[in-house]
């Protein structure tokens, strides 16, 4: 079964941005570099931004594309696209974020492509800070995934947020919360497991606890570094439980480009049969950023 980076993981996507980097600023500045990733859900890893004065309005939006192209002997294509809009109104904040990905491939001279990448996501998230170090959120994700054989997940994650480490250049920040996620899965996932003889139902509702750890770090004016760790642990079945991991290095080249190596993993430890337990996407973009 193909993972849903087979193609992606391949490639160098391109990246356009208009906005500021929204959302993973916090308590100094916004940086003008972003990660470049197209991949939204990843149950709250939109990091809380903690107030730097009582009276904050801010509006950000930006928008990416990116595209492979291969012909000839080895043919393959491969697109992507995102969004993100965000609304801070004093001690309120909302987040709205899209993302898609499409690839296919044929390797064989004279064979019609095969699809191998195609999800589409989305999410939404409000954030109310109590204070410089506290803030409530609430989150809700969907995703759509063939290749993870899934016609729908949906995510609802409440939590509250603690800004352990708040430095000029550098945050250290801890979630803990409550994830239940709803699965509706695909027709040929079902047949693939039935012939497994291991059948599965066509929905699965989860209840997990969700932690999450993110530390960012401007190592010097141009340059900035952030990662951020989740870990969901289902409270009825011990065996599902999953990793989410990122990562990403930018430099800005000038005020308005700047260069984002990105990386994400993602661990399901149980996840339905004849699916790989782990995906990763890898991304170099070159970034054009305005505000």
């Amino acid at each position: 079964m193909k993972t849903t980076a087979s193609a992606l993981g391949a490639g160098v996507a391109l990246t356009l941005l208009a906005g500021q980097a929204a959302a993973q600023a916090s308590l100094v500045d916004d940086k003008k570099a972003t990660s470049g990733t197209t991949d939204v859900h990843q149950e709250g890893f939109q990091k809380a931004q903690a107030p730097v004065a009582e009276k904050v309005n801010e509006t950000d939006a930006k928008v990416s594309a990116g595209a492979f192209l291969s012909t000839g002997n080895a043919k393959a294509l491969a697109i992507t696209g995102a969004g993100t809009l965000r609304l801070r109104r004093g001690f309120d904040q909302f987040t709205l974020d899209l993302a898609a990905n499409y690839g296919e491939a044929s390797v064989v001279p004279g064979t019609p492509q095969e699809t191998t990448v195609e999800n589409y996501q989305a999410r939404a998230r409000y954030d109310r800070f109590l204070s410089q170090k506290w803030a409530l959120f609430a989150q809700e994700s969907f995703r759509r995934d063939r290749f993870q054989g899934l016609d729908l997940r949906l995510n609802f994650d409440p939590g509250l947020a603690y800004y352990l480490l708040i430095e000029e250049k550098q945050h250290l920040t801890f979630e803990a919360g409550y994830d239940l996620q709803y699965d509706m899965r695909t027709t040929q996932a079902m047949d693939d497991a039935a012939a497994a003889g291991t059948p599965v139902d066509a929905t699965e509702v989860r209840h997990a606890l969700r932690l999450y750890a993110g530390y960012d770090n401007s190592l010097n004016e141009h340059v900035r570094f952030d990662t951020g760790l989740e870990y969901l642990q289902a409270f009825a079945v011990a065996e599902n439980f999953r990793i989410n991991w990122v990562s990403s290095l930018t430099a800005n080249l000038t005020e308005a480009f700047a260069v984002a190596a990105g990386f994400t993993l993602r661990f399901d430890n149980n996840p339905l049969p004849g699916i790989e337990q782990l995906d990763t996407i890898t991304t170099l973009s070159l970034v054009y950023s305005l505000k």
